[in-house]
């Protein structure tokens, strides 16, 4: 009877000893996730990112590169959009965002990525969970799940996200960003994630990524420019922040219209839009003293006082002395879908 007594303690504590050496604290893992960032060389993943901040759902695809010498390629791609993939892109001479199909990019002056968060960037999600002192942990059977702050300087209408890894490989799996009442706006989920990548000369260089067929082919055989003129369809903010279209004015350009659009009420506003014209050879970036903003139906470049972007072929500019940063996005957010007349 002692024997088996003996034998009955042995096995059971054989299991707590198992049990314990299996459960990883949130310390443990927090630890396990810098490790594992620390020893890459670079990464590639792809995901989809849907965004549920301005009327409609917006969905994009994205393709991440990173290379550990702070090189950066982020891809999007939205179904929505006619005009092609835009590119976030970082490398020795700065940050940019890249309209290829346009031929149309912005230079930053910037930190970017490290200035705030990130959602599809990997080392963006583990820095916010390393930051945070008061960030939830839970494991679950395959995911580690943690909640943290976020830090979007541009945009604090979206204070929380919820970060969930695969426990094998210590890599995301989604990530839910949440606004105050923790309702998920942004949702970034993960389909590919290779962290033991290859990269080929060029893949971070402005020549390569703004290279695309659709321009080269704007060209005629004869050399000359064959840019697409005409009308376009005007789009209207569905979120006009207390204020009212007083005065609309056409102006006919070089390559085709250009729209001016006056809102006042609460807050005063201009919404210029123009055709864009398509050149074939790359032109010198324009330089923006501000930030990289996700608008939802394209990337924009933000200022104190004024918004641009490029969607299906156009080209934006929201400008305001009297609306904030955060009333910038949700209005410059909400031109998209439908026309209103």
């Amino acid at each position: 009877m002692k024997k088996m007594f003996g034998m009955v303690v042995i096995v059971f504590g054989f299991i707590f000893i198992l049990a314990a050496c299996g459960e990883q604290s949130q310390e443990d893992v927090a630890e396990k996730l810098e490790s594992t960032l620390e020893s890459m060389e670079g990464y590639k993943a792809k995901a989809e990112m849907t965004m549920n901040t301005g009327q409609e759902d917006q969905k994009y695809h994205i393709d991440i590169w990173h290379k550990k010498e702070g090189f950066y390629r982020v891809e999007l791609s939205n179904d929505q959009s006619e005009e092609g993939n835009q590119v976030i892109l970082k490398n020795e001479d700065g940050v940019f965002v890249l309209s290829p199909e346009l031929n149309k990019s912005f230079k930053f002056q910037e930190e970017w990525p490290q200035n705030g968060s990130q959602p599809y960037l990997y080392q963006s999600l583990v820095n916010d969970i390393l930051k945070d002192s008061e960030a939830e942990f839970e494991a679950s059977e395959d995911r580690y799940t943690f909640e943290t702050k976020t830090n979007y300087q541009s945009n604090n209408n979206l204070p929380y996200q919820e970060v969930q890894f695969d426990k094998k490989s210590y890599t995301p799996v989604m990530v839910k960003v949440m606004d105050k009442d923790r309702n998920a706006l942004v949702q970034v989920n993960f389909s590919e994630f290779n962290t033991d990548p290859t990269f080929e000369d060029g893949d971070f260089t402005m020549d390569k990524n703004m290279t695309n067929e659709a321009a080269d082919a704007s060209v005629s055989g004869d050399g000359e420019e064959e840019a697409e003129t005409g009308t376009f369809s005007v789009l209207y903010p569905q979120h006009m922040a207390g204020s009212e279209l007083v005065e609309e004015t056409q102006v006919d350009t070089e390559s085709g219209e250009r729209v001016i659009m006056t809102f006042s009420g609460e807050k005063d506003f201009t919404l210029v839009e123009e055709q864009q014209e398509v050149v074939p050879t790359m032109s010198t970036p324009q330089m923006v003293e501000g930030e990289i903003v996700n608008l939802g139906h394209s990337i924009g470049a933000l200022s104190d006082n004024t918004i641009e972007w490029t969607h299906n072929g156009m080209s934006f500019v929201l400008a305001s002395d009297e609306l904030t940063r955060n009333e910038l996005i949700e209005v410059a957010q909400s031109v998209q879908g439908q026309e209103v007349k």
